[in-house]
């Protein structure tokens, strides 16, 4: 089990791994071995996600969740196949842990009477600027 907060958990059965060629580090090692460490997560299929981190879930990863609802991670920071699986394994739970918390509600706030009176003296003084640059009556030849 992957302890992703207290109260959510995901089984290592519910992720899979393709193992890739790699672009990262490596010099002709990279060109050879299959280190990049391509993970998948079923987030819509998954009992471990409540609704609620599963629609946020899919604002935080954006465009790495497809249609279906599976999560997408290629990692290839590192040499090693088993560094870019435990980055990967990593990467997702920073995900979720950024899903599983609510957003913090905005508490609706007034603009102060002297800034709105700041604002308005400011737009009328660059009214009157842009009004004396205009023609005059009848000058215009």
């Amino acid at each position: 089990m992957i302890s992703v907060t207290d109260a959510i958990s995901i089984a290592e059965s519910e992720l899979t791994f393709h193992y890739i060629r790699s672009a990262g580090p490596g010099g002709q090692n990279v060109n050879k071995v299959s280190t990049a460490a391509q993970l998948r997560f079923d987030a819509a299929g998954s009992p471990s996600l409540p609704e609620e981190v599963l629609r946020r879930l899919r604002g935080v990863v954006g465009k790495r969740m497809t249609a279906a609802g599976e999560v997408i991670i290629t990692a290839q920071r590192f040499r090693s196949q088993e560094r870019n699986r435990l980055d990967g394994i990593d990467r997702l739970v920073r995900l979720l842990r950024r899903a599983a918390e609510p957003p913090r509600l905005r508490k609706a706030t007034r603009p102060k009477k002297a800034m709105m009176a700041r604002r308005l003296a400011d737009k009328a003084r660059r009214g009157a600027t842009k009004k004396s640059r205009s023609q005059v009556r009848g000058e215009a030849e």
